[in-house]
């Protein structure tokens, strides 16, 4: 059995046939660059579906919305209301029972993206790191799309990892949550550092904006992280948009020169080739751009990289042949390590000495404190 060699379907707000009805319906008077662009009318028009089943957008969507700076002599930057959606196909909005922050996601009802992203959450296992679904909703004005709500997340790299051992447990969690997709014969096709996601909630207590992620929930006061070393968070995969599922039995390959990362070899619209090693491939590169690439101190990686990293598919590890050599390359780690900072390797050398012993003495105070506790 092939795989379709799946396209990215265009958003439907490109292609809504009365798009120009939605941008007439946005309010043009006294809002210059903070109108509502058609893109917003579209969730705009949405709101009370969603609020009647317990999700909330940000006062800008709701129907007949007044800019709270009108009238007045504040600035609209210093407005929560002036903010903008970030993208356009998810919103973000507040689940009424419990002020959670979650994602509405559009999505059409006549691709695999629902039926496998609804699978996922089905599967209760602790090395299930696949985004869940939290609901599924009609969409009230297209039959044809559904509405996705998920939690909300924020990228793996923002706010920026700080030690080895965030590397280090990044590496765990994406390597075990690889080997849960491929056991349940899901390739996911489309890794890369954009759908590799994190739940940030550990690292902002007190919460953060959606759009402005580095303020506060009104988005009007900078706000800064705590650890992620002492306040774990968990990682997951997004956007089975190019997944596929095989049935047992049937032959994994696919077709179709598709995904974020181009630099496979083997993707092609004409050859079969097996998704699971394109996966394997993808996700060690993602490991190499972001994390070997980048920073000091990352030499560990390299027997696991240049592995999954083979030209050849046939000669890279399977998902679980990999997550088992990484166990056995973190066994090998000395401790210490993993407290180790992140130095980049674009850092000049006389700073990075300096920050260097700033991070040993740190380091040597730390395993005092342990020492006496």
């Amino acid at each position: 059995m092939f795989g379709a060699g799946k396209q990215k379907r265009l958003p439907r707000h490109a292609i809504i046939s009365d798009d120009r009805a939605l941008a007439r319906s946005a309010r043009t008077t006294e809002l210059g660059a903070y109108n509502l662009i058609p893109t917003e009318v579209f969730w705009q028009f949405r709101y009370s579906h969603l609020a009647d089943h317990g999700y909330v957008l940000r006062p800008r969507y709701k129907p007949g919305w007044e800019p709270s700076w009108i009238g007045t002599n504040l600035e609209p930057e210093f407005c929560e209301d002036s903010i903008m959606s970030a993208t356009d196909e998810v919103m973000d909005a507040r689940r009424r029972s419990d002020n959670a922050l979650v994602a509405v996601k559009s999505l059409p009802n006549d691709t695999d993206e629902l039926r496998i992203a609804q699978y996922l959450t089905s599967v209760r296992d602790s090395r299930n790191h696949c985004v869940p679904v939290l609901d599924v909703l009609d969409d009230p004005f297209d039959p044809e799309f559904s509405l996705l709500v998920m939690p909300y997340l924020r990228q793996c790299n923002d706010p920026p990892l700080t030690n080895v051992g965030e590397v280090i447990d990044l590496i765990d969690q994406m390597l075990e949550g690889l080997t849960f997709l491929h056991e349940h014969r899901i390739a996911h096709r489309d890794i890369a550092v954009q759908n590799i996601m994190m739940d940030a909630r550990p690292l902002y207590p007190e919460g953060y904006h959606p759009v402005r992620q580095d303020y506060t929930p009104d988005g009007m006061y900078r706000i800064s992280p705590l650890s992620r070393t002492d306040r774990r968070v968990r990682y997951y995969y997004i956007d089975f948009g190019l997944s596929v599922l095989f049935p047992p039995g049937a032959d994994p390959l696919v077709v179709g020169d598709v995904g974020r990362d181009t630099e496979v070899p083997e993707l092609s619209d004409t050859v079969p080739y097996n998704p699971f090693k394109v996966d394997i491939f993808a996700l060690a590169n993602l490991f190499h751009k972001e994390l070997y690439e980048k920073y000091n101190s990352m030499e560990f990686m390299e027997k696991l990289l240049v592995p999954m990293r083979q030209a050849q598919p046939q000669a890279r590890p399977t998902a679980d042949e990999a997550l088992a050599l990484w166990k056995q390359i973190k066994a090998a780690l000395n401790p210490s390590l993993y407290r180790w900072r992140l130095g980049s390797k674009s850092e000049p050398a006389i700073e990075r000495m300096f920050n260097d012993t700033v991070a040993y003495a740190w380091n040597g105070l730390y395993s005092l404190r342990k020492l006496v506790h």
